[in-house]
């Protein structure tokens, strides 16, 4: 699907961006443009990535219209994975997320269809569906723009769609460095709640469902993939307990500190409303949009969701103490790799 095409991807530096690059980097494209904002995140992409000559770094900033522009010139597929994606950060610079998410997704719009680029994939939350804060919120219009823009796209080739993720393990932001980072420190493990618990994917999972939903899309569709629950205390417990043993030392213990602003203590992937349109397959669920007339192509493909009302993470079986330790084993193991390498 992608050996010689053209290929932008933003926010590239970024923990699912620089995983979208390096997995697309073994099906031939003919180039690959990185358009992110942090030049010393593409000076270490281009040192890790020395070998390849079809990577192009550019600076520029998804508000800045013109300059996205002049990045879109003879691209066939777009990857948005940019945005600001922090509760809290979003929470008190509400402006900032609305220029970002909101604002910089419209600009991606309008260039797309201006340079007719055959697909664009976008990025988006389980904090879009629901939304309790101003992340979600943003997200949430970001989805609905991207799937809106199919509506009016006129004689123009490009197909929209989403893709919502849960939480990604390792990714920057992610909780799981956070802990490791504390145990490591000899510090208590911040949890907001016990009660709370959260769906979790591995980075390599998530670009997976990215390229599938770039090859099965039509148009308007928000793909979810179906992932495990865990307690964000049995994740915290697995962490303090496996850094203890690699170090040999007596666990950290756990600090419970209470919600921070905007933050929910369950998370949905998908509304009661989105599942009356929801397709299920046997790793995801398509959410059709409303302005699909003819649902022929997805009733042939998938299941119509009849046996579930939501998709959320209070419903779910939550994975074992003993699941957790595996499903984290390998990324502690690299995160202390790299503090080997740094002693």
């Amino acid at each position: 699907m992608f050996k010689g095409k053209n290929i932008l991807i933003t926010g590239g530096t970024g923990s699912i961006g620089g995983e979208i690059v390096r997995q697309l980097l073994s099906m031939g494209p003919n180039v690959i443009r990185i358009f992110s904002r942090d030049e010393g995140k593409q000076f270490s992409m281009q040192q890790e990535l020395t070998e390849y000559d079809n990577i192009r770094y550019l600076i520029g900033d998804i508000r800045d219209r013109e300059r996205l522009s002049f990045a879109l010139q003879d691209i066939d597929f777009v990857f948005h994975t940019a945005g600001l994606k922090h509760v809290p950060a979003c929470e008190y610079n509400p402006f900032e997320a609305i220029k970002t998410n909101v604002l910089g997704t419209q600009n991606l719009i309008d260039c797309c269809l201006e340079h007719n680029v055959e697909k664009v994939i976008a990025i988006s939350t389980d904090k879009a569906a629901n939304p309790a804060n101003t992340m979600g919120t943003t997200k949430l219009l970001m989805e609905k723009l991207v799937t809106a823009a199919n509506l009016y796209r006129g004689k123009k080739r490009t197909v929209f769609s989403c893709v919502r993720f849960g939480n990604v393990l390792g990714s920057r932001g992610s909780v799981v460095p956070l802990f490791i980072q504390q145990a490591l420190a000899r510090k208590p493990l911040t949890v907001t709640d016990l009660e709370m618990t959260r769906f979790m994917m591995s980075i390599s999972q998530a670009v997976r469902l990215v390229f599938r939903a770039a090859e099965a899309s039509e148009g308007g569709e928000i793909f979810i993939l179906k992932m495990p629950v865990l307690k964000i205390a049995d994740l915290a417990d697995a962490i303090r307990f496996m850094v203890a043993e690699e170090r040999n030392e007596t666990p950290v213990p756990i600090e419970v500190i209470g919600l921070r602003a905007g933050e929910k203590l369950y998370e949905e992937l998908m509304t009661e409303d989105e599942a009356k349109r929801a397709y299920e397959f046997e790793d995801m669920f398509v959410i059709v949009p409303d302005s699909v007339e003819n649902l022929t192509t997805w009733n042939k493909k998938g299941i119509p969701l009849t046996h579930r009302t939501r998709y959320s993470s209070l419903d779910e079986v939550l994975l074992t103490p003993a699941q957790v330790k595996d499903l984290i084993a390998s990324e502690i193991g690299k995160q202390l790799d790299l503090l080997k390498e740094k002693s």
